[in-house]
């Protein structure tokens, strides 16, 4: 018969007793062996953006009398809209300007080269609806 541990209320075999505080011995070493491991830094993959050139605000013409404004809607949700109500109160409360509706060509952050050409054209003002 075998030598018996007594270990709080239970009554282990010497064994398995040996065992599990051989196992408490290997679970705290490997704590002090997992806290030598080198840390590791983990970099987002989508890099880092460039810096943003910051530019001053347009100047504000002295008078929108006989200018053309172009209502850009980039497609967000109902901005169709809102545009279309206000190139309706333009056209009663301010008849000198004209307005012209014009979809944006791709997502919001997408270049339309081809809108920004005819609003220069024309020498144009641009009021866009962005989302939220």
């Amino acid at each position: 018969m075998g030598m018996w541990l007594r270990r709080g209320a239970y009554n282990l075999p010497q064994g398995i007793g040996g065992l599990s505080l051989f196992g408490m011995a290997m679970a705290c070493a490997g704590t002090v062996a997992a806290a030598e491991q080198p840390l590791y830094t983990v970099l987002n993959p989508t890099g880092n953006p460039p810096p943003i050139e910051r530019r001053a605000m347009a100047p504000r013409p002295a008078s929108l009398k006989g200018k053309t404004i172009y209502l850009v809607d980039e497609t967000f949700d109902g901005g169709d809209k809102f545009l279309q109500q206000m190139q309706a109160w333009m056209a009663v409360h301010m008849p000198d300007v004209k307005t012209v509706f014009r979809p944006k060509k791709g997502a919001y952050a997408a270049d339309d080269p081809d809108l920004w050409k005819e609003i220069k054209s024309v020498d144009g003002l641009m009021i866009m609806a962005i989302g939220h």
